[in-house]
């Protein structure tokens, strides 16, 4: 049989029939384990890890069939529990696919330590800002007979003085003492403290 005759067969036709139906079910079949290997069209929502421990997000994530890293602690924020996620990433809502990692970052458990500053001979409005430069709050503010007006002469820390250098945590409240600036008045008004005025009063 030529090989015109042949290719206008129905032999040939019947073969070439069963060819494209094999071709398309290896088609199919390639494109079924590509979608199971690739997880393809599956996703899956984060959920929102904020203010679990590592313990209980990691039981919420293998549940899901995700993972999760720990990258860090930050410095304790009053707000979130102590030890528990404050940052996640991806961020809840996000759409993964399973055995992905959930990179988070915990509170720490309590606050960290700073070195106070050198505030004695500055003035009040110098002290405030270097203060919450650092993480600390001015606590209570009391006068004493000075030249200086509003001039820092002693920082305290819980009743106790306290020097520079010496470390404090974050967010302590820190007392200061300020000069009222009235000595130098008072001298020159009062008469006991002033011969000259004294001389000439009795004159």
């Amino acid at each position: 049989m030529s090989w015109k005759r042949f290719l206008l067969s129905f032999t040939f036709f019947k073969h070439l029939f069963f060819a494209l139906i094999i071709v398309c079910v290896a088609l199919l079949l390639f494109m079924q384990w590509i979608g199971f290997t690739t997880n393809h069209g599956q996703e899956i929502t984060v959920p929102n890890l904020s203010k679990m421990t590592l313990e209980q997000a990691e039981e919420k994530l293998d549940e899901l069939d995700l993972d999760y890293e720990l990258l860090d602690t930050v410095d304790y924020n009053a707000a979130f529990p102590k030890l528990s996620i404050v940052q996640q990433d991806p961020k809840a809502g996000t759409k993964v696919k399973e055995n992905r990692v959930i990179y988070v970052k915990i509170n720490a458990s309590e606050y960290s330590k700073v070195r106070l500053p050198d505030l004695i001979q500055k003035t009040y409005r110098q002290a405030v800002p270097t203060l919450n430069a650092l993480g600390l709050q001015v606590g209570d503010t009391t006068y004493v007979p000075n030249l200086g007006k509003d001039m820092v002469l002693e920082m305290k820390y819980n009743g106790q003085t306290i020097k520079p250098g010496q470390q404090v945590l974050k967010m302590s409240k820190i007392s200061l003492v300020l000069g009222d600036g009235k000595v130098g008045f008072e001298d020159e008004t009062n008469p006991e403290n002033n011969p000259e005025a004294t001389d000439s009063i009795t004159q």
